[in-house]
Order: C-alpha cells, then sequence, then structure tokens
C-alpha cells in the first residue's frame, strides 16, 4: 500500500473511530455444537470441488449441492446455472490478494491452537483425548451412498458362487437380537 492511499485510508476510518459502538451477540439457539457445524462447513473447502461437477457445455454448468433444509435423499439436488451466472457464483468465494481464509486465524491459529483447544473443550464440557492412547477407531469401510453420500449399512451379502433367492432374512435387517 502507498502512502497516500493509507492516509485515504485512515481518513476514511476516523469517523467510526470516534463512535461508540454496541456489539449485539446472542447466544445461539441450537447450541455451540451447531455453530462449529456450520462454520466448519465453510472454513476448509473450495468454493466448489470437481466431483460435484455433473456437466457443462457451452451455455451451462450442471452441478450437485446439498440443501441442508431437507432430509433424507432429497437433500442432494442438482442445479444447472448459465456460465456467466456459474462463474460469477464462484468468484464470489475467490478472495482479494492479501485476504487469508478463515483457518488460518481464530481457533485453530497455530500460535494459540493448544489453548484455544482447551478452552473450546472447557466450554464444551469435552474431555481432551488421552495422549497415551494411540487406538484410533478403524477407518469407516462402508461404501457410501451414491444418493445422499452418508454410508450404507450392509444387510447381506451374495457370495459370487450363489444367486439371490429372496429379500433379506427378516431378523438380519434388525440391530436388536432376535430370540
Amino acid at each position: 500500500m502507498g502512502k497516500d492511499t493509507l492516509r485515504a485510508f485512515l481518513r476514511h476510518l476516523a469517523p467510526v473511530r470516534k463512535k461508540r459502538w454496541v456489539v449485539y451477540a446472542k447466544a445461539p439457539f441450537a447450541g455451540p455444537e451447531a455453530v462449529l457445524a456450520y462454520l466448519s462447513r465453510y472454513t476448509h473447502r473450495v468454493a466448489i470441488s470437481n466431483s460435484r461437477l455433473i456437466a457443462f457445455d457451452k451455455n451451462s454448468v450442471t452441478f450437485r449441492y446439498k440443501d441442508y433444509r431437507r432430509d433424507g435423499a432429497d437433500r442432494q439436488q442438482v442445479m444447472v446455472l448459465t456460465i456467466d451466472e456459474f462463474i460469477r457464483r464462484f468468484l464470489l468465494h475467490v478472495l482479494p490478494h492479501g485476504f487469508h481464509r478463515i483457518r488460518h486465524y481464530g481457533l485453530l491459529a497455530g500460535g494459540s491452537r493448544k489453548g484455544s483447544l482447551a478452552r473450546a473443550r472447557e466450554l464444551l464440557n469435552v474431555a481432551a483425548p488421552s495422549e497415551n492412547d494411540t487406538s484410533e477407531e478403524p477407518a469407516d469401510v462402508r461404501p457410501p451412498c451414491p444418493c445422499c453420500g452418508g454410508r450404507m449399512i450392509v444387510i447381506e451379502t451374495i457370495q459370487r458362487w450363489r444367486q439371490p433367492g429372496g429379500p433379506p432374512d427378516a431378523r438380519t435387517t434388525h440391530r436388536e437380537t432376535v430370540p
């Protein structure tokens, strides 16, 4: 920034600095977990991943998106936009030169990460992970659902040399033990 630009910017801020500010912030309705879930959708992602792009041509771009107001299979939606509208929306997510993504600051900033995470755990009343505990949960190897992306529950595996004889046994579809 040049000296003239800096002076102009400081002149622009001068009246705002004299004003008394009152910040009104109420507690979130669904609690801090909902706030973290909301922010996590935006802090570590690009505007749109290649896997969500379905098709494009000279006139339009077709892609998948999640409608968080819906549940189940209806959550995954498809949208078709003209190319100029798609680019306009994409560029809303591109940061200007000199700006950094939110993940480089705040709770997970390098210098204050340990203290911030400890304070967040204290506020959420969550125990810190044990440093001695090296056992990790096994990776979820269940296949993803092609509709919603959630993990599918395998209710029956059909061997290659057998033909399916009918619907799966009702006892295998329940989670509780049937006598």
